[in-house]
């Protein structure tokens, strides 16, 4: 007769966990699930504002009046994925604004114990002038933030 170990217990019960549809964060959700069993997930999405940023001549972004039209789609669209892919004990949180700034404001309202979050291959130009969502939420974290990447399929 073998003996089992006790379920090893977390002291993440408050976890929030930054979803943007994409694989990667499918992935992290199904990781936080798996791995914090009985914990409360609470999924948060920012719809990214810079959608309506235009490029500017210096190589960055600028600021544009947020056109409310395509902002309103994207909200709706974004809260119809939302609806399908939590389940019925997890909590759900919706906003417009900047992905890094919205997750961290999240989580500090909301009292999370634990981030989680997906990360996603950049290309090298991409990641320098963007840098990751991932990295700054790490950065910029008063929390323990878990990262989750994606194995790359063969």
């Amino acid at each position: 007769m073998t003996q089992h170990e006790p379920a090893a217990t977390s002291s993440f019960q408050r976890i929030l966990v930054g979803v943007d549809f994409s694989e990667s964060s499918t992935h992290a959700l199904a990781t936080a699930r798996t791995r914090f069993p009985g914990a409360t997930l609470r999924l948060v999405h920012v719809t990214d504002a810079r959608v309506t940023a235009a490029p500017d001549l210096m190589g960055g972004v600028s600021a544009a009046m947020p056109d409310p039209t395509l902002l309103h789609t994207l909200e709706d669209a974004d809260a119809a994925r939302m609806t399908q892919l939590a389940r019925p004990d997890e909590e759900t949180e919706l906003m417009v604004g900047d992905p890094v700034t919205g997750v961290l404001d999240a989580a500090g309202r909301w009292g999370a114990d634990l981030i989680v979050v997906g990360t996603h291959a950049q290309g090298a130009l991409e990641h320098f002038f963007l840098g990751s969502t991932a990295e700054k939420i790490v950065a910029r974290s008063r929390i323990p933030v878990l990262t989750v990447r994606r194995e790359d399929r063969v």
